[in-house]
């Protein structure tokens, strides 16, 4: 159990800048805000990223600022009660979680692994934000000179067909054993239409689809999960699905073939432990993806899915998104993640 006596706590925000805009089918996005839960105590300094992503954060609310107020100003209160407190703001209990156990350690090494010695490195997917079909054509050339083999593609904002033939492209040139293709709609399918869209997608050996359709219309996924011809990731369906019940209602009715762990929005590292036990209770696999973070939350998600030995290529590549973002020891170099411990970090918050 934490202990919190004699600390002082605080906050900032932070804006981190796109090098160019990004472009998902909610709209582009230009800038990020991070809230930083910053504790010091004996000497040492925990940092924490609240990384609450407008519009799509289950914590996305006016008082979002206030419950950070709130969250320094209780911190003499049980871990176990704060972290309950904070159940409807998943973002702050993940940068709880976060400055403790950086407060409990040092330069950062959340989790002592191979991955943080610099031995091992892990493999991840290299992302292809949507815009023009030139603009997505010249990311997946970037991506595979990078020596990436796993490319996730943001489909469902420009014209269907145009992202078919870049998909198709793609697929011309290199076969599923070479080349693993991944897809994202954000929601963006109708319904009505969803299946037609998966069974010209799954022509072309799409690896899995992330979340289809909008969250919320269950049914509707457990039924196109039952019949698609290829794998369905959750991913936007398990924001604000806070109780244990809920989860298991939610994965029982829908019984996805995938779910998307985004450690930002549901929770923190305990929360989406319990969502990797109910979805390996219903036979359902799963990957982690960061979401956005500048490199202080990218650094505890890698460090933290390093220590789950799950071998399927996780979404880690954000790091290089921003042009302001914080030197850190994490690298990307042919289509992985590592960890340089002879790195020096440099965090300045302005």
């Amino acid at each position: 159990m934490p202990t919190f006596g004699l600390m002082k706590a605080s906050w900032k925000k932070y804006t981190l800048q796109f090098k160019q805009p990004s472009g998902t089918s909610r709209g582009v996005l230009r800038t990020k805000n991070s809230y930083f839960l910053i504790l010091e105590q004996n000497g040492k300094t925990g940092i924490g990223e609240c990384g609450m992503l407008h519009g799509l954060s289950a914590d996305d609310r006016p008082d979002y600022e206030a419950q950070l107020n709130y969250l320094v100003n209780h911190l003499h209160q049980p871990f176990a009660k704060l972290m309950g407190d904070l159940q409807e703001f998943p973002s702050l209990q993940f940068g709880l979680e976060m400055a403790f156990r950086d407060l409990e350690t040092r330069d950062h090494v959340l989790f002592e692994t191979p991955f943080t010695q610099g031995e091992t490195t892990q493999s991840i997917n290299g992302l292809i934000w949507m815009g023009s079909v030139d603009f997505m054509k010249e990311q997946v050339r970037k991506r595979l000179k990078e020596g990436f083999t796993v490319l996730k593609m943001k489909v469902g904002a420009v014209d269907f067909e145009d992202e078919l033939r870049i998909l198709q492209s793609v697929r011309q040139e290199y076969s599923a054993d070479e080349l693993e293709l991944r897809v994202d709609a954000n929601g963006a399918f109708g319904a009505a239409e969803a299946l037609h869209k998966l069974e010209r997608l799954a022509a072309l050996q799409i690896h899995s689809i992330e979340q289809p359709i909008k969250k919320g219309q269950w049914h509707e996924m457990a039924s196109l999960c039952e019949a698609t011809p290829l794998p369905i990731a959750l991913d936007e369906e398990l924001i604000g699905v806070f109780e244990e019940k809920n989860r298991r209602k939610l994965i029982s009715t829908i019984r996805p073939q995938y779910i998307i762990l985004k450690p930002s929005f549901i929770g923190g590292f305990q929360e989406s432990e319990e969502w990797i036990a109910l979805s390996e209770e219903f036979g359902a696999g799963w990957w982690v993806t960061s979401a956005l973070e500048s490199n202080i939350g990218l650094n505890a998600i890698a460090q933290w899915n390093a220590t789950l030995d799950n071998p399927m290529p996780s979404g880690l590549g954000t790091g290089s998104l921003y042009t302001n973002n914080f030197k850190s020891p994490l690298y990307v170099e042919g289509g992985r993640i590592g960890y340089d411990p002879t790195a020096a970090w440099e965090i300045n918050f302005g």
